[in-house]
C-alpha cells in the first residue's frame, strides 16, 4: 500500500501550512561537507572563565563529530548566522524572551532563532551545563567514563527550533564512585559534589569544610578532655571519649565550638557549607539537660539540633551565604517533635539501615520512609546520604540497580535539595562501578528518567556486543535475591549468592565474553565484570562445591581453586597502561587482591 500522499496533497498542506504561519522554522545547519556553516562560537567580552572554557569545548567537541573548525570568537556584536555561549549582550538582544538577570546558579537556556543558536546560563555553571545538555540531547553525545565516551560521526549537523530552559533536579549531586572524581566528567554529567574535581575554571564545586564526623576534628579530645571532661558524652555515669560523642547542652562547649567553626570558615572562604556532625558511631550524652531535652523531643536528634541551630544563628551575620550541615544518621535519624532546623541548616538523613534490594518506599523501608517524611515536613535544606555498594565487598554482585531511580524520584518527591549517594570510593574494578556511576549521574540531574533504559544504554554504549548478555546477567542476579535483605555491608554467604545462581550468572558472563572476543579493550571491560561472581567463588569454593554436587549442578571453575585463583589474580591486575584497569581494593577495610589472592596459595 503506498502511503505517501500525491504530490498535490502535499502541496496543498505547505500552502496550508504557510498561510497559517504554522509551517515548523527551518532547520540551522551548524557544519556539512567537513565545513561550518556558522561564522562561528562567540563569546562575549565580558565572559566569564568558565564560559570561555564551555565555548572551546562546545567547539572540540563539535570539530570531532562533523570534522569542521569552529573558531571561537570575542565578540559583542557577532554575524547573525553563530552559536553564542553565554549571556553576553548579544545574546541579551537576540534573546529577549529569556529572564537573564533571574537565572539560577545553574539554569541553562539552549534556544534557536533562525540564524543563532544560543547556549547559555546562569553563573558559574549553567553555561557550561548549557554545553553538556546540548552535546548530550542535540548531538547524542555520552560520556561514559573518563576514558570512554560516545561522539557520533555526523557530516551534516542541523538543530531544529529549539526552546529549552532547564536546570537540575537537585542542588547538590555526588555520584562518589572512584571514576567520578574526575573533573571532566564530573561537569560533563552535572555533578557538583565535594569530591569533583573541579576547579574554578571548569565550573567549581559545592564546597564543604570538614565533610562529615566532625566533632572530634572541632574539639580534639586528646587536647581537650583533661581539662574539660564535663565537654564530653556522659555515658553510664562516666564522661568518655570512647567511642562517644559531645556534651551537646554545655554552654562552654557551646562557645568554643562555635569560635572553632569561625575560625574554620575564616580559614576556608571558599566554603558553603561547613559541617558540624557526630562521629561515626554511637555513644549520645546521657547527663541531665541532655537527656531531659531528647526525651521530651523523642530523638537524640535534639540536642543535636539545637545545638547545631545555636551555632548557625551565631555565624549567621559574618557568614550570611554558609549553610551548617549536619547529620540524621543512625542514633539521631528520627525527626524531633516541636524543633525545627534554621533556614541555614541542612539535615543531612542517612539510609544506611535499609533493605537496598528494594525501593525506599517498599514496606520493608517503612521506618526510613516515615523518618524522610518527618524531616521532610520541618526542613528548608534536606539532604540524603545514600549507599549504593557493599562496603565489605566492593567486588560482590550487589544486585539494587534497579531501584537507583525509583529512590531518586522518592527523595525528588520528598523536596530532598542534595543528595550524596556513596559508592565504592577507593578503586577502579569495583561491581558495575562505572555504570553505576554514570547512571546515578543523570538520575541526579532528572530522576525523572527511567534506570531500565539508562542501564541499557550504558551497556550498550560501554560494552558494546556483549551487552544483552551483561543484561541478562543483571536481572539473574535481581531475581535470585528477591525476598532478600540486601544491606551495605552484606556477607558473601548471603543467600542468593547459592550455587544455581552463581553458575548460571557465570555461564551469562562467559558469553558476554565470546561476544567481545576480538576487541581487548570490550574484552577486559567484560572480564572485571565477572570478577564479583569469581570472588563469591573463591570466598566460598568448599560449601559452594558441595551445594552443586547435591543439586546436582555441574561444577565450572576446575577443580584448582589455586589455579582459579591465579586467574582471577591475573585479571585484577588489569592492562599495563590502563589504571583503570586495575582493582586495588576490595573493600572499604582496606583488603587488597593480593592479601584476598594470598588465603588460596593451596588447593583444600
Amino acid at each position: 500500500m503506498n502511503l505517501i500522499p500525491p504530490l498535490s496533497v502535499r502541496l496543498l498542506v505547505v500552502v496550508v501550512l504557510l498561510v497559517f504561519g504554522v509551517l515548523p522554522a527551518e532547520a540551522l545547519i551548524l557544519a556539512s561537507g567537513g565545513g561550518a556553516r556558522v561564522a562561528g562560537i562567540a563569546v562575549s567580552s565580558g565572559a566569564t572563565e568558565v564560559e570561555r572554557f564551555a565555548a572551546h569545548e562546545l567547539a572540540a567537541h563539535l570539530h570531532r563529530i562533523t570534522g569542521a573548525s569552529f573558531p571561537v570568537l570575542t565578540n559583542d556584536a557577532p554575524p547573525a548566522s553563530v552559536i553564542l555561549v553565554g549571556g553576553g549582550p548579544a545574546a541579551r538582544r537576540r534573546f529577549p524572551g529569556v529572564d537573564w538577570d533571574r537565572l539560577g546558579q545553574e539554569e541553562f537556556v539552549v534556544e534557536t532563532d533562525g540564524r543563532t543558536l544560543l547556549v547559555a546560563g546562569g553563573r558559574p555553571r549553567g553555561t557550561l551545563y548549557a554545553v553538556s545538555r546540548f552535546l548530550q540531547d542535540e548531538c547524542g553525545v555520552r560520556w561514559w567514563t573518563p576514558w570512554a565516551s560516545t561522539l557520533p560521526s555526523i557530516r551534516r549537523l542541523e538543530v531544529g527550533e529549539v526552546h529549552v530552559h532547564g536546570r537540575p533536579a537537585f542542588e547538590y549531586r555526588e555520584s562518589f564512585w572512584y571514576s567520578a572524581f574526575d573533573a571532566d566528567w564530573s561537569w560533563r554529567n552535572g555533578c557538583n559534589g565535594q569530591s569533583s574535581r573541579l576547579t574554578p575554571d571548569k565550573g567549581g564545586r559545592i564546597n564543604y569544610k570538614g565533610f562529615v564526623h566532625t566533632f572530634y576534628p572541632l574539639v580534639p579530645p586528646e587536647v581537650h578532655f583533661a581539662q574539660h571532661p564535663e565537654w564530653f558524652s556522659l555515658i553510664k555515669g562516666e564522661r568518655s571519649t570512647n567511642r562517644a560523642q559531645l556534651c551537646l547542652t554545655n554552654p562552654r562547649l557551646r562557645e568554643f565550638t562555635l569560635d572553632r567553626v569561625r575560625q574554620w570558615l575564616r580559614e576556608s572562604p571558599e566554603a558553603g557549607i561547613i559541617s558540624v556532625s557526630q562521629n561515626d558511631w554511637y555513644g549520645a550524652c546521657e547527663c541531665h539537660a541532655c537527656k531531659a531535652m531528647d526525651d521530651a523531643e523523642g530523638t537524640h536528634a535534639a540536642t543535636m539540633l539545637d545545638f547545631v541551630n545555636s551555632i548557625a544563628e551565631k555565624i549567621e551575620p559574618e557568614f550570611p551565604g554558609v549553610a551548617v550541615d549536619t547529620l540524621a544518621y543512625q542514633y539521631t535519624r528520627k525527626p524531633p517533635k516541636t524543633l525545627r532546623p534554621r533556614r541555614n541548616v541542612i539535615v543531612r538523613l542517612c539510609s544506611i539501615e535499609c533493605n537496598f534490594r528494594e525501593p525506599l518506599a517498599h514496606p520493608s523501608n517503612a521506618a526510613f520512609a516515615d523518618d524522610i517524611r518527618g524531616w521532610s515536613a520541618i526542613s528548608d535544606r534536606l539532604y540524603i546520604w545514600d549507599y549504593t555498594t557493599d562496603f565489605g565487598h566492593y567486588v560482590q554482585p550487589h544486585p539494587n540497580w534497579f531501584v537507583l531511580g525509583e529512590n531518586l524520584r522518592f527523595f525528588r518527591d520528598h523536596h530532598v535539595r542534595g543528595v550524596f549517594e556513596q559508592g565504592a570510593y577507593q578503586s577502579h574494578g569495583s561491581e558495575m562501578a562505572e555504570l553505576r556511576a554514570w547512571v546515578l549521574a543523570q538520575l541526579l540531574w532528572n530522576p525523572g528518567r527511567s534506570e531500565k533504559a539508562l542501564i541499557e544504554e550504558f551497556l550498550h554504549g560501554y560494552y558494546g556486543a556483549a551487552a544483552p548478555a551483561l543484561s541478562r546477567y543483571l536481572e539473574r542476579m535481581h531475581a535470585a535475591s528477591e525476598g532478600q535483605k540486601l544491606t551495605c555491608f552484606s556477607r558473601t554467604d548471603a543467600a542468593f549468592l547459592n550455587a544455581r545462581s552463581l553458575t548460571e550468572g557465570d555461564a551469562i558472563l562467559a558469553e558476554a565474553e565470546r561476544a567481545v572476543a576480538r576487541d581487548p579493550v570490550l574484552l577486559q571491560r567484560v572480564r572485571l565484570a565477572r570478577l564479583p561472581v569469581g570472588y563469591v567463588v573463591l570466598s566460598r569454593w568448599e560449601p559452594l562445591r558441595k551445594e552443586a554436587a547435591s543439586a546436582g549442578i555441574a561444577w565450572p571453575w576446575g577443580e584448582s581453586r589455586k589455579a582459579f585463583a591465579a586467574g582471577w589474580a591475573q585479571v585484577a591486575s588489569g592492562l599495563p597502561g590502563s589504571p583503570q584497569t586495575r582493582v586495588t581494593l576490595l573493600s572499604e577495610g582496606g583488603l587488597t587482591p593480593e592479601k584476598f589472592i594470598s588465603r588460596f596459595d593451596k588447593d583444600p
